[in-house]
């Protein structure tokens, strides 16, 4: 099994039990998380890949139409875990891998700077002009390229312009985009109006608003978890609420779902699975799991656990009305186009923004289909 260095100390000592309960040793080989998907997807065909990895579930549309992983038979284990843990990995209608993390965004708010809580944009940006601070509010860009159309989704959710159409069962069609038409010509337009108004700035990368939030230049950071140890180093006093709208709909934030997937040329089908759905299912295992990565376990029983955290509960709330990240592999067409048509309204070179926005939209599209 390939892991990173950060579960691996968790899994060595599943894994010892497994050995001894089962007598199946299970190699535990620790990679750079970055290059285990692509690796995966060279060395399974030619028979050299492991039998399991550990992967976020965006990528399983690309795992799955390579032909590299096989489905997973939880059985009445399914129960067990967040809704949304499972819907991320399950992909035309077949589960392909354990879920144990999820994580989210939502807003950090400095409770010295803004005493209370705010339930729009609007009353947030006016709470933000209130309280003296250079920012109104700090939401990161990946690059001024790119902007990014991660932080800016819960937004662009609530204008009801999701990236692709979503089914009945919440399900994400990948052959059609959802963020065209009135919706996303009202969030381009609204988006171009943040521009104007210098709420939202294309040059405050990622970093900036980071520095910026722990300077105490800003009372709101639209951030994930992984900024917390930060905050809380600098006793920053903070509470952590839903993403107020922009739109009429709620802000809607991705969800993204760590797990285990096995492989399709797996000799040892049978153990591998019992070790995936088992032993790293279970509720103990998945809150050591939690322990080492500070992320809301995806099993319900550990969470429960685990939210005694304050801050774990409050990311699960919120994650809880989230959707998953698309899984689709048409995502690797999507994001750089999309945050390419963001940057080009954020930093006001886009004339006219709603038909800036249509016409990514319509490339995207007969890119993906």
């Amino acid at each position: 099994m390939w892991v990173d260095s950060d579960r691996a100390p968790v899994l060595k000592s599943v894994a010892a039990q497994f050995k001894k309960d089962v007598g199946v040793t299970v190699n535990l080989v620790v990679k750079d998380n970055s290059k285990i998907v692509p690796d995966f997807i060279t060395q399974v065909p030619t028979g050299k890949g492991p039998d399991a990895i550990i992967c976020a579930h965006d990528r399983l549309g690309t795992l799955v139409k390579n032909g590299v992983v096989s489905p997973l038979e939880l059985g009445n284990t399914t129960d067990q875990y967040q809704d949304i843990a499972i819907k991320a990995f399950t992909y035309q209608d077949k589960i392909y891998g354990v879920p144990y993390s999820t994580e989210n965004l939502a807003l950090i708010r400095n409770t010295k700077l803004a005493p209370s809580a705010v339930t729009s944009w609007d009353a947030m940006i006016a709470a933000g002009r209130k309280s003296g601070a250079k920012y109104p509010v700090l939401v990161g860009m990946d690059s001024v390229q790119t902007a990014s159309p991660y932080n800016l989704y819960p937004l662009q959710a609530s204008f009801n312009a999701p990236v692709f159409k979503i089914a009945s069962d919440g399900s994400y069609d990948g052959t059609a985009l959802g963020m065209g038409g009135a919706s996303g010509a009202s969030f381009a337009k609204w988006l171009a109006a943040q521009q104007k108004a210098r709420t939202l700035n294309i040059n405050i990368s990622n970093d900036i608003a980071k520095t910026s939030f722990l300077s105490g230049q800003s009372p709101f950071f639209i951030s994930g978890p992984w900024n917390l140890t930060d905050i809380k180093a600098k006793k920053i006093p903070y509470a952590i609420e839903p993403i107020p709208a922009a739109g009429t709909q709620a802000a809607t934030p991705f969800v993204g779902v760590q797990g285990f997937a096995m492989s399709s040329k797996s000799k040892n089908t049978v153990a591998t699975q019992k070790f995936i759905v088992e032993y790293i299912g279970n509720a103990d295992t998945q809150y050591k799991l939690f322990e080492a990565g500070q992320r809301p376990p995806a099993n319900k029983e550990a969470f429960e656990k685990a939210k005694s955290d304050k801050d774990v509960a409050a990311y699960g709330a919120v994650g809880a009305k989230g959707v998953p990240m698309p899984a689709v592999p048409a995502m690797d067409s999507v994001w750089t186009d999309w945050g390419n048509a963001e940057a080009a309204i954020l930093s006001g070179k886009s004339a006219d923004p709603a038909a800036a926005w249509q016409k990514m939209v319509t490339g995207l599209q007969a890119k993906i289909k």
